[in-house]
């Protein structure tokens, strides 16, 4: 320190000190930090300071450091209730969810400490991570009594636990009732319809949050344009993207990301390359969206390829961005494409991630080794239920409906992992691939009963599948009228495809209006009956199926295959001109397609093909 004229010593006081301690939390310079703490030791009447105090909890608290945190808080015998709130929210930061309850509590019951607004919104903030509603509910009921209600932050955070924990309706009605509702608030309920699957009512809620006046944020674009991607609404996609252009939120490569993702999912991929090229600094969500967004639009084939420009351009994938990149990568089906992936895998050190683990089980089993999903599942060593989930599902990929339940029978009688919705469903489908009518409906019964889980719309579908695959189509019905939520298409789709398969004109005609009624616009579904109604020689209602399909301008999807040559992937539709050896092609087909004549006629004699 240095001294004045008169020799005395220009020490800094507690307000400085805090100052300073603010501005190393800020910058994240722990060792820095320290040395001010070492010299604060030295003065005990500074160093006991209550504000100096909160100063020294936040910056431990913001890099990292809680433990250091806690020995500052321990230090002062009757702490206030700024330090307290500072170990709250110190913890709730860090990702100590639970430790910041905990200390909440003892705070409140053991010290007696009221807690003020900072204190709460930290504590359902905490509650909002931990997905906790039952707490979170607790202490809305603690702030209502405390008069606290109005306080927009808190109303903010206490929108945001309703939206994380699912509850969309006591969101909406405390959306309602915030008065000045800022652009958090908006964002929050957006946010929250969005994530709950109400992509119509969240823009909705955009428009009229627009309408308003209240200009929106980057965080509240993302949540809108994900609206839009779930809906597969390209207009108002394309209006909020012209918004974001103005506000130049299109900089920002959050709400460029969620651009891709939604022209993607609208099929437009031609759009969403656009934007990609226009960014200017990329992340690994923006590639993997880019990546992932190609397998949706049925050109996986050009996955590898932005994968392989993701690593030249120096973006490494997390465990997350690695998942999408696999999944991305089953729809080929190219086992040397997947044996390159599963090498990258271990070279990277996720081999011991079981959500990687079962995505290169999916990989494997989709390229037709069952053999090489199988080494994966067994070499790892802790499988939890995504895993086990996954390899029965991949035997039932392959027809195995038989080593699916014993694999099934493996994991209730060897593994603490315990089957969930997802792991009822692959057995579900493994047991209708096979024919397996008697142990499918034991199955089913097996999940309601002994583990309490509810069906979901899913298994419903699923096991009138099975039902109907083996003719039991009256039962197949009774199912459709005794299922405890809406009937969605895929489920009335089953039965269709069972009506086609028996030949049950009547039912197929009825499970073909309620197809109707929701709004379908499946190509598929009116071809099946269509078909019905040409082997009974109905070619009135042919005309008639036909006529609807051109007037609501449907078509069925192509089958796609795809060849791997010299590390190039070919893809073909039927009656594909769009291939650049596309004359080559058909003129090596002509020639086959005359030595096989030939071949057939040294055989069987002349025959017409």
């Amino acid at each position: 320190m240095k001294s004045d004229e008169k020799g005395e010593k220009n020490e800094p006081d507690s307000f400085t000190l805090s100052i300073v301690l603010k501005a190393c939390a800020g910058l994240r310079l722990l060792k820095q930090g320290k040395i001010l703490h070492g010299f604060l030791r030295t003065n005990e009447k500074i160093g006991l300071d209550l504000f100096v105090g909160s100063a020294l909890i936040e910056f431990y608290s913001k890099c990292g450091q809680m433990d250091d945190a806690f020995n500052v808080f321990k230090e002062f015998e009757k702490p206030d209730v700024v330090l307290w709130t500072s170990m709250v929210s110190g913890y709730e930061q860090n990702g100590c969810f639970e430790k910041a309850v905990l200390f909440f509590s003892r705070m409140v019951v053991k010290e007696g400490v009221d807690p003020d607004r900072v204190t709460l919104v930290s504590l359902v903030s905490a509650c909002s991570k931990l997905m906790n509603l039952k707490l979170g509910r607790s202490v809305h009921s603690f702030v209502i009594r405390r008069g606290f209600e109005n306080e927009l932050s808190l109303a903010n955070a206490l929108l945001n636990l309703y939206a994380k924990t699912g509850f969309m309706k006591v969101a909406e009605n405390l959306f309602r009732m915030i008065e000045g509702k800022d652009v958090v608030s908006w964002s929050s309920m957006i946010g929250c319809y969005c994530h709950n699957g109400a992509a119509v009512e969240a823009l909705h809620l955009f428009n009229e949050m627009i309408n308003k006046g209240c200009q929106p944020n980057a965080v509240t674009v993302v949540s809108a344009l994900q609206a839009c991607a779930v809906a597969c609404n390209l207009d108002e996609g394309q209006r909020i993207h012209e918004l974001a252009t103005r506000r130049g939120f299109d900089l920002e490569v959050s709400a460029s990301t969620a651009l891709i993702d939604m022209y993607m999912k609208c099929l437009s991929p031609d759009e969403a390359v656009k934007v990609f090229r226009k960014m200017t600094r990329k992340d690994v969500v923006s590639w993997v969206a880019l990546l992932s967004g190609y397998a949706q639009n049925g050109m996986a084939y050009k996955s590898i390829g932005i994968f392989r420009d993701m690593l030249s351009s120096g973006i490494q994938p997390d465990a997350v961005s690695m998942v999408k990149i696999l999944a991305s990568s089953s729809e080929l089906g190219i086992i040397r494409q997947a044996v390159c992936l599963h090498g990258y895998v271990t070279r990277s050190g996720f081999d011991s991630n079981t959500f990687i683990g079962a995505s290169l089980i999916e990989l494997y089993s989709k390229c037709g080794s069952l053999n090489y999903a199988t080494k994966v599942f067994e070499g790892i060593r802790d499988k939890d239920v995504v895993l086990w989930s996954a390899m029965i599902a991949a035997y039932g990929i392959h027809g195995e409906g038989g080593a699916s339940l014993k694999l099934f029978e493996r994991m209730i009688k060897s593994s603490t992992a315990k089957p969930n919705n997802v792991t009822f469903l692959s057995v579900l489908s493994a047991c209708s691939h096979a024919g397996l009518l008697s142990e499918g409906i034991e199955i089913f019964h097996m999940m309601i009963n002994d583990y309490g889980l509810e069906p979901g719309s899913e298994h419903y579908g699923i096991v009138v599948d099975l039902l109907g695959r083996t003719g039991e189509l009256d039962k197949a019905m009774d199912i459709i009228n005794r299922m405890p939520m809406p009937v969605e298409p895929h489920v009335w789709g089953a039965l269709l495809a069972a009506c086609r398969i028996h030949h049950n004109v009547e039912m197929g005609e009825l499970a073909l209006k309620n197809l109707l009624s929701l709004g379908s616009n499946h190509a598929g579904y009116y071809i099946l009956l269509s078909n019905m109604y040409a082997v009974d020689g109905k070619w009135g209602n042919v005309a008639k199926i036909r006529t609807l399909i051109k007037e609501k301008g449907l078509k069925k999807i192509l089958g796609q295959s795809m060849v791997e040559i010299r590390n190039e992937v070919h893809s073909f539709v039927a009656d594909d001109k769009l291939h650049k050896e596309c004359e080559r092609i058909y003129e090596v087909l002509g020639q086959l397609e005359m030595i096989m004549r030939l071949q057939l006629e040294n055989m069987y004699g002349r025959i017409e093909l």
